[in-house]
């Protein structure tokens, strides 16, 4: 879910997100690409006629290089998100971070990031089934746009975390990770709230911005403290190894007296 849920905020995002999907581990970063637009070339403009042929055909063949060396690459206009596709989004989005929640809950080593990784299993499960019973009331099918990557970052991320031994490193990657997705889907919340149309879902919107806002800062505190512990670890382990260095050469000294 990191980062390519960075880029779910802008409008060109979709998510697939049925209902049903189950919420199993995702992804290592949440993070689609806009689709790009192969360069266009330019029509040259007729050239003058020379007595030469073979200097009039060289002259066109010059031209037309330069036009078609400046054509400008233009990005694909980004889709404008509808109901549908923020139901999916939300939907994925939801279904990792729960379940990778859910992951670090036993995972984890630092209490703080096994606490963590509880709260996330349990309140977006809940986001998502919100979002579910509300689709279903609606009577409206999630469908993800076609640019949509958000599931298979999110794969790709629990692939990794799977593979990756416990111990600080493991914590110190999940909370980096959740850092990011929740910052991804803040600026997601924020563009879906301006493109919804239904007045349920505004307001769905509206109400799990505080809580994801939440998240982040709690995410945010565990990462520092992280980093301060590994630092401070590393500190003592310098220290330790100094401290020994001196040792073994105040014995040589010794012997040297000797």
């Amino acid at each position: 879910m990191r980062m390519e849920l960075a880029q779910l905020g802008r409008p060109a995002r979709t998510t697939r997100g049925a209902s049903t999907r189950s919420e199993e581990p995702m992804s290592n970063r949440h993070a689609s690409a806009l689709v790009l637009l192969g360069a266009s070339s330019l029509v040259v403009a007729a050239c003058a006629k020379s007595v030469n042929k073979t200097d009039t055909t060289a002259a066109t063949t010059t031209d037309t290089t330069s036009a078609t060396a400046a054509a400008p690459t233009t990005p694909a206009p980004a889709p404008a998100l509808n109901d549908t596709n923020i139901f999916a989004l939300l939907d994925e989005a939801n279904a990792a971070d729960s379940s990778l929640g859910a992951l670090a809950a036993t995972k984890g080593t630092s209490a703080s990031v096994r606490s963590f990784g509880h709260r996330m299993a349990r309140d977006h499960h809940e986001l998502r089934k919100q979002g579910a019973d509300l689709a279903k009331k609606l009577n409206i099918t999630p469908n993800p746009p076609a640019n949509d990557t958000l599931t298979n970052s999110a794969q790709k991320i629990t692939d990794s975390l799977n593979a990756q031994a416990k111990g600080a490193a493991w914590d110190a990657a999940y909370i980096d990770h959740e850092v990011a997705a929740h910052q991804a889907v803040l600026s997601l919340l924020q563009t879906a709230q301006g493109a919804a149309t239904d007045t349920s879902l505004k307001a769905l919107i509206a109400k799990a911005q505080p809580l994801i806002q939440n998240h982040l800062t709690m995410a945010q505190g565990i990462q520092g403290k992280l980093t301060a512990t590994a630092s401070t670890a590393g500190a003592d382990t310098g220290a330790g190894m100094a401290d020994t260095t001196a040792k073994h050469g105040r014995r040589a000294a010794k012997k040297k007296t000797y």
